[in-house]
């Protein structure tokens, strides 16, 4: 077995550089864990409008509403079979802000076909989007979101370009500072950026087969549909 990352990716993760292989080879047969710990340099969000969207999207643990300077930063990257017998692995980010930490939550599963990874957002998993990968010609990863679906009961519906967004993710590895950097971006087609960060973080690792996942790491609701 290997990583769904390694799965979707094919020859091109041997592209990559290789802390992220070894970060994105998290999974339930390597049974490592990786915690990522650093300072986002910089968290911004777009127009004043955007704000109450981003407001609403914390009470699920999606996005975070306030922008900061040198905020400190937590990534949680841990597998585990889900209530349907699915590998995942978590993305679940903490920011620490002034007055209040931030999570954005986020669990990644590999599509039926193998061909994608499906991310489902926040704490009850109402969103899903189809995540792409790239490794590009300087072994850094390139991250691109595709279609975003809303899933609530028996309600299954592509979320329009109107109100949705697309996000794009930029990882590498600095080799003379001996950090992963970190740069994020979503971007509405009609109102511009929304959202973003940049940072960066050291990674370690940790054998998860006989602690398995932590309390509170979990979303509360699962969604089955992929």
């Amino acid at each position: 077995m290997t990583s769904m990352f390694r799965t979707v990716m094919g020859s091109g993760f041997d592209r990559l550089h290789p802390q992220l292989q070894r970060r994105f080879s998290v999974g339930l047969a390597g049974g490592e864990a990786c915690t990522g710990r650093g300072v986002m340099e910089r968290i911004w969000h777009g127009p004043a409008f955007v704000k109450p969207f981003l407001s609403l999207g914390t009470t699920r643990n999606i996005l975070a509403p306030r922008a900061g300077r040198n905020v400190p930063f937590m990534i949680e990257n841990v597998p585990y079979a889900d209530t349907y017998g699915r590998e995942t692995v978590t993305f679940v980010r903490t920011f620490d802000l002034p007055g209040r930490s931030r999570r954005f939550d986020a669990q990644m599963v590999l599509s039926p076909k193998g061909d994608r990874i499906l991310d489902y957002l926040g704490t009850h998993q109402h969103l899903a989007s189809e995540l792409h990968f790239h490794a590009e010609p300087d072994g850094s990863l390139l991250i691109r979101s595709g279609e975003h679906r809303f899933r609530e009961g028996p309600v299954d519906v592509r979320v329009p370009e109107a109100v949705g967004a697309t996000a794009e993710v930029r990882e590498s590895y600095d080799d003379a500072a001996g950090r992963f950097r970190i740069r994020v971006r979503v971007v509405n087609r009609y109102f511009g950026p929304l959202f973003g960060y940049e940072g960066s973080f050291t990674a370690s690792y940790t054998d998860v087969r006989g602690r398995g996942v932590r309390p509170g790491l979990r979303p509360v609701r699962e969604e089955s549909r992929a």
